[in-house]
């Protein structure tokens, strides 16, 4: 999920490429015949699925980059860059293919009927498994979640190292966790809902009890956005009823930026409680695992009900605004919300209080038993 790089609702920039237009633009930028192409859901790129005739690796991802963001040049560049880093860390992230002079990506125009817009694109390794959306999640997937997201921040702060880095300060970024109070210049895209009370109740606490702490948080690189769509999971024993899963990809980094290792266990607790039939119990297990590698200090772990509340509001509100913008793709984008807007008032009714004692008595059993 990306773009909204200023805090101004965004203009319609989404490319609109066919897949014969697609499939052309693989040949001409790549030098790669295309076999078989589908385009993938997507929130404000494009996305293809491609099979190519050529030797070795067969499959990849078309990223094709809405024309707002396709403009930042080194933010892309340096997304590209994280993700080539990672994967020679071992992380299962993937790597570009090389365009035809050489490069990561191509800056390329759309057809008439696109008007004169440019598009970065890029032609990204095809990574196999299935969702975490498609998954019955448990325990031993939740911790391992926990631990991807601690291990993935801390070594692209400690050793990612690239020009183009700077440009992940990005300070009006609307994804970006501490924006949390632009929210409120979207909720009118929520209309006459329901809800819209308790997202301006988040945005005022948020406002008082988190932005005062932020100095006080340890900075970091966030990947910004580990959905249960945005991590691929496989099996990794042949139990049905226990089954033990490992993560196979990770996906978009189009929302990393500079922020707060704490930011990083909230949205990963926030969207592991979408899918999930016991929401509540899902922050212990995830916050399990990312503190078996960074221990949340005790003003990150005060703030962490609000930062995950704070994310369910950035997720559940900015949906809304972008499906005015894209009607056509409204389902996509609000997939979130068919669960979203009842975790969120569960949260409320159960209460701050209740919810992190849960979540702490959780995380703490595991220093006692760690699973396998």
């Amino acid at each position: 999920m990306s773009s909204g790089n200023d805090c101004q609702p965004q203009t319609l920039t989404k490319p609109t490429f066919g897949e014969r237009e697609a499939a052309e633009l693989v040949d001409r930028v790549f030098g790669l015949k295309v076999s078989w192409i589908r385009s993938l859901p997507s929130y404000d790129d494009q996305n293809f699925h491609v099979r190519v005739s050529a030797e070795g690796a067969d499959e990849y991802v078309l990223k094709i980059t809405n024309s707002e963001d396709s403009q930042e040049p080194d933010l892309i560049e340096a997304q590209t860059q994280a993700m080539m880093f990672l994967s020679a860390e071992g992380f299962p992230s993937a790597t570009p293919y090389l365009t035809k002079d050489g490069n990561i990506m191509s800056l390329v125009s759309g057809g008439t009927r696109l008007g004169s817009k440019k598009y970065m694109v890029r032609l990204l390794t095809y990574l196999p498994g299935t969702p975490v959306a498609k998954i019955t999640t448990n325990a031993q997937i939740l911790y391992e979640i926990g631990r991807l997201a601690a291990s993935l921040d801390k070594v692209l702060s400690e050793k990612f190292q690239h020009p183009s880095v700077k440009s992940l300060h990005r300070g009006q970024f609307i994804w970006n966790l501490a924006n949390v109070p632009l929210l409120d210049q979207y909720i009118y895209a929520l209309g006459q809902n329901k809800y819209c009370a308790v997202v301006e109740q988040v945005i005022e606490q948020f406002k008082g009890k988190v932005i005062p702490k932020l100095s006080s948080f340890r900075a970091c690189i966030n990947h910004g956005d580990l959905n249960d769509h945005n991590i691929l999971v496989d099996s990794s024993s042949a139990s049905l009823e226990n089954p033990q899963y490992r993560v196979s990809g990770i996906l978009d980094f189009s929302d990393m930026s500079y922020g707060y290792y704490v930011f990083e266990v909230a949205i990963a607790i926030m969207y592991m409680m979408i899918e999930s039939p016991d929401p509540l119990s899902v922050g212990g297990h995830v916050l399990a695992g990312f503190e078996s590698i960074l221990p949340l200090t005790t003003e990150e772990r005060g703030a962490l009900f609000l930062l995950v509340t704070g994310r369910f509001a950035q997720s559940l509100v900015i949906a809304a605004h972008t499906a005015l913008l894209y009607p056509e793709n409204k389902e996509y984008l609000t997939i979130t919300a068919k669960t979203g807007w009842k975790h969120l008032m569960t949260m409320f009714e159960v209460g701050q209080e209740a919810v992190e004692k849960k979540w702490f008595e959780t995380a703490q059993a595991y220093t006692h038993h760690t699973p396998a």
